[in-house]
């Protein structure tokens, strides 16, 4: 009688451990210094465990603009970078923690690009120069970017983390830290400590004969 109730005991025990490690969602919203909705933040926890890279990433090229405008990945993830346009791209890096090209080129590069080290990278275009991109890589095991209404969600098991906040209007900082976040409870609100006025991507420039000239030029020098 006795065994029984210690193994009756262990095993609700084991259960009740099991469901508390379990991921859940979590919610969070980030709001500039101006308490507008913050769109391309990325929220990142620290944790025991170790990020997974995803099989492959993907990067777009539409309407003459990265999409995602950043995207956040694990440490050793590959980046696919199709061009979804009707035009060829020349993308590239200078950024320490990635230096790429991949030069003049429609539809998909054969291969993608592997970020290896953390850190964040800086894409532009070669043709294009009002095309910005951020690719933010993270050894931290659970992180996501904000949509346009600020709103981050994750599927985080139940607990207390560290976190920082990062933004392409931080470029030149590091993340910022946003505390210890405690997951299991109601959506967390998070600020960024400046004003989110511009977007992500800057608009094209109306276009002039010179411009036009100059990009026909370089489009014809690669076929």
């Amino acid at each position: 009688m006795f065994n029984r109730v210690v193994w009756s005991s262990c095993f609700l025990l084991l259960c009740a451990l099991s469901t508390s490690a379990q991921a859940q969602p979590f919610s969070a919203f980030v709001f500039d210094a101006q308490g507008r909705p913050v769109e391309g933040a990325v929220l990142s926890l620290a944790g025991q465990a170790q990020a997974k890279p995803v099989a492959v990433a993907v990067m777009d090229q539409i309407d003459k603009q990265f999409s995602p405008a950043v995207l956040a990945v694990a440490t050793g993830t590959a980046v696919s970078f199709p061009n979804g346009d009707d035009i060829r791209h020349q993308v590239y890096s200078f950024s320490p923690a990635k230096r790429f090209e991949l030069r003049l080129y429609e539809g998909t590069p054969s291969e993608p690009v592997i970020f290896d080290r953390p850190g964040l990278v800086v894409l532009g275009c070669n043709i294009h120069d009002w095309m910005l991109g951020y690719v933010y890589i993270t050894d931290n095991p659970w992180f996501a970017v904000s949509d346009e209404q600020g709103r981050i969600q994750l599927d985080v098991p139940a607990g207390h983390y560290p976190s920082t906040l990062w933004h392409p209007a931080l470029v030149d900082m590091p993340p910022i830290e946003a505390g210890r976040l405690e997951v299991g409870a109601v959506p967390i609100e998070l600020k960024l400590p400046i004003a989110i006025a511009a977007a992500l991507q800057p608009s094209a420039p109306p276009p002039t004969p010179f411009a036009d000239a100059f990009r026909k030029a370089a489009h014809d020098a690669h076929p």
